[in-house]
């Protein structure tokens, strides 16, 4: 199984403020059904935090495995969506930010 504390890590370090301007999101990772981590990004700041979120704008379900590949941009992750490997709850559309707030390098 991957390292979800090693992945979340990452992404907060790839958060690019910037493209947070005008985002106030939630974002819940489901990561195999039953691992929660929400990514709060709001007033150009991110934060990262395991478990569930009281009032997520989106909630995105998942493998492990997807996750891992999205983050290390082996899958795209608007792909992943179209295929069936992430499915999505909520504010969809907000999620098309992803990449944006979090470019891998």
């Amino acid at each position: 199984m991957a390292d979800l504390n090693a992945i979340f890590d990452q992404m907060k370090a790839r958060f690019n403020p910037a493209a947070a301007a005008d985002t106030d999101a939630v974002f819940q990772y489901v990561i195999d059904g039953d691992a929660h981590w929400s990514v709060a990004v709001a007033d150009g700041e991110c934060q990262v935090a395991e478990g569930e979120h009281d009032a997520p704008t989106v909630t995105l379900n998942m493998d492990a495995t997807t996750l891992e590949e999205v983050m290390s941009g082996e899958t795209d992750g608007m792909q992943a969506f179209m295929t069936g490997r992430i499915q999505a709850e909520g504010d969809i559309m907000i999620a098309t930010k992803l990449a944006a707030l979090f470019p891998v390098s």
